[in-house]
This record gives structure tokens, C-alpha cells and sequence, in this order.
């Protein structure tokens, strides 16, 4: 996913087309959300692949760090 130096970009401000936090950045969903996507299994595609990218950004606490790249 990240071969594409655009790709992280386009998962931070991607939105969450569906569920409670529909509307919502990925990287603004909270952490259990995306926790409990991890134990379940996230989407198939590239949404799936996103979620998968913004759970591995706040499992290690870099949000803050990306937080320039939120458009």
C-alpha cells in the first residue's frame, strides 16, 4: 500500500462510508473502532486496506505526526 507515496495521504482523509462514524476521517475514528475491525476483519479493497493502515498508524501513536497531511 505504501509503494504509492499518496497512499497514506489518501487514507488519513479518506471518509467512513458506513456504520456510526459514517462521515468521518479514518484517522479520526478511535482506536477500539478500528481494534475491533482488526479482530473481526477489516473490509475486502482498498477501504479495508486503509483501515488497516490507520490501525497500524494509531497502534504505534503516530497520528499527531501525520496530523499535517489532514486536508
Amino acid at each position: 500500500m505504501l509503494e504509492n507515496p499518496q497512499a497514506l495521504s489518501d487514507a488519513i482523509n479518506q471518509t467512513m462510508p458506513f456504520g456510526k462514524y459514517a462521515g468521518s476521517k479514518l484517522i479520526h475514528l478511535p482506536e477500539p473502532y478500528l481494534v475491533w475491525f482488526n479482530s473481526k476483519g477489516f473490509p475486502e479493497g482498498k477501504l479495508g486496506e486503509q483501515l488497516a493502515l490507520i490501525y497500524e498508524v494509531k497502534l504505534n501513536g503516530l497520528e499527531k505526526l501525520l496530523a499535517p497531511l489532514i486536508k
